[in-house]
């Protein structure tokens, strides 16, 4: 069995935005990185949780969203390294977001994935997470965006 630690920061500083970097750049599906500069924007202009996961003091994945309004929280990114998959550590970050999301009096927390992630997919609707939108893509199915909710 494995040690792991659900770290949350809710203050979001540089060093939290290059340490996010780090496990960010670690997980290939995110081809189309995000700058620091593009993350720090986001984060900075509202109230946003970091949650990153360690296994065995090593960084294996992350979680990360921010308040779209006063009720909303929208999960924006997050992902585990390939060599620390399977072991559930997206599910515990997600329930631990949820949970935090509620206690801060958020009512609904949205997310977007796309149809190349259908693990992520299986995860939230397993979760009661409900797709009440999908953008397509006119290039390939496998890029079409779904938009899910779940009501707090």
């Amino acid at each position: 069995m494995y040690t792991v630690e659900i770290e949350a920061i809710t203050e979001i500083t540089p060093a939290a935005i290059a340490q996010l970097k780090r496990v960010y750049e670690s997980i290939p599906e995110f081809e189309n990185s995000h700058s620091s500069q593009d993350i720090s924007d986001r984060l900075l202009s509202n109230p946003a949780l970091l949650l990153i996961a360690k296994v065995e003091g090593e960084i294996a994945g992350f979680k990360l969203g921010y308040q779209l309004s006063d009720d909303v929280f929208y999960s924006w990114l997050g992902g585990i390294s390939p060599d620390f998959r399977g072991l559930g550590l997206a599910k515990s970050m997600l329930e631990y977001q949820e949970s935090w999301a509620s206690q801060q009096g958020y009512s609904q927390v949205e997310v977007k994935t796309r149809n190349c992630f259908p693990r992520m997919l299986k995860m939230l609707i397993n979760s009661q997470y409900q797709i009440t939108a999908m953008t397509p893509d006119q290039q390939q199915l496998s890029q079409h965006k779904l938009h899910l909710q779940k009501q707090l």
